[in-house]
């Protein structure tokens, strides 16, 4: 009775080794599968998607207005508790004179 116990956890060992290098090889070429799908996904969807995108971002930029809009001193906007610690104390770290007016109006624009 013990050898037949013996036997049967052999045979079941032995089966449970040749079932996992089975699963295992089905792995390894459902991965290679999987890698080409996404090889190929990036090369026809992606890099297209962004070549339209920059084409679009590229022709709106042609068609936009570069003027600087109407400066209006509004009460709650570009408040200063306290001066930057930077430079001359008004302007903010990432301050474009083009864009960004001061409190008073857009540097160099005498009204």
């Amino acid at each position: 009775m013990a050898a037949v116990g013996q036997l049967a956890r052999v045979l079941l060992r032995s089966a449970v080794t040749q079932s996992r290098r089975q699963f295992s090889a089905a792995a390894a070429e459902h991965g290679e599968h999987s890698a080409k799908t996404w090889k190929i996904l990036s090369f026809v969807v992606a890099l297209p998607g962004v070549a339209v995108c920059m084409l679009n971002t590229f022709l709106k930029e042609q068609s936009h207005s570069h003027e600087q809009p109407e400066f209006v001193p509004y009460s709650h906007l570009r408040i200063r508790s306290k001066r930057f610690p930077w430079g001359d104390g008004t302007r903010t770290l990432f301050h474009n004179p083009h864009v960004n007016p001061l409190p008073d109006g857009y540097e160099g624009h005498d009204e």
